[in-house]
């Protein structure tokens, strides 16, 4: 059976899952496949390319855990869900959020960046506001993401310290917040993005109401 595009794209996520994004390689790629490097330019331009159609992948069931606005749903209720989606995508799998944090939407992906934009100027926001919000609520999400990852990788390489466990009486407020956060998880880490993402869209609201518009 002829090698489709497809199949070199599930064959890198099964890759990047082994290795990593850094040792992810179009040669490692290709020896995984049974193929000839120069095989594999006939379906990705480079290794960019391809990390472009992973990072596609690696999101797809965001995609569709969040489909388009129904009629009478609330849009920022929408673009909260989507973005929280995106950050579990991103949490489960390795090396996803540097993956996707240097992706452009390929030509498969344009209709669904499209619809996620005509949402944001049907709510009322200009074409560039529009644009400008959508890139700001995806930088947050993968950065909130890098920092989960970075956090596993720092709880499993040092001795954890834990909460409570600095002077009280020195640092009082330290201690409260400690009590009220509770041991670090990954759902304190998704309460901190929900958290952020509140923050983002109730300012995008009050803008929208701002008459001054």
């Amino acid at each position: 059976m002829a090698l489709t595009r497809d199949d070199v794209v599930d064959a890198a996520v099964d890759l990047l899952a082994e290795v990593g994004l850094e040792g992810l390689s179009l040669r490692r790629l290709a020896r995984k496949l049974g193929v000839s490097a120069p095989t594999l330019y006939w379906h990705v331009a480079d290794k960019r390319t391809l990390l472009d159609h992973v990072a596609e992948r690696l999101l797809a069931d965001q995609w569709r855990s969040a489909p388009p606005l129904a009629p009478g749903e609330d849009w920022a209720a929408w673009l909260r869900e989507r973005a929280l989606s995106q950050y579990r995508a991103l949490v489960t799998h390795r090396d996803a959020a540097l993956v996707v944090a240097g992706n452009r939407p390929t030509d498969d992906a344009l209709p669904a960046v499209e619809a996620t934009m005509a949402t944001l100027v049907g709510a009322g926001l200009g074409p560039r506001e529009a644009f400008l919000t959508l890139m700001s609520v995806g930088h947050f999400v993968i950065g909130s993401a890098v920092e989960y990852h970075a956090e596993r990788a720092r709880a499993a390489e040092a001795s954890p310290v834990p909460h409570g466990g600095h002077d009280a009486a020195a640092h009082p407020t330290l201690a409260a917040v400690a009590t009220a956060m509770g041991p670090p998880d990954g759902a304190r880490h998704e309460d901190v993005v929900r958290h952020g993402l509140d923050l983002m869209i109730d300012g995008l609201r009050a803008r929208l109401a701002d008459p001054a518009r």
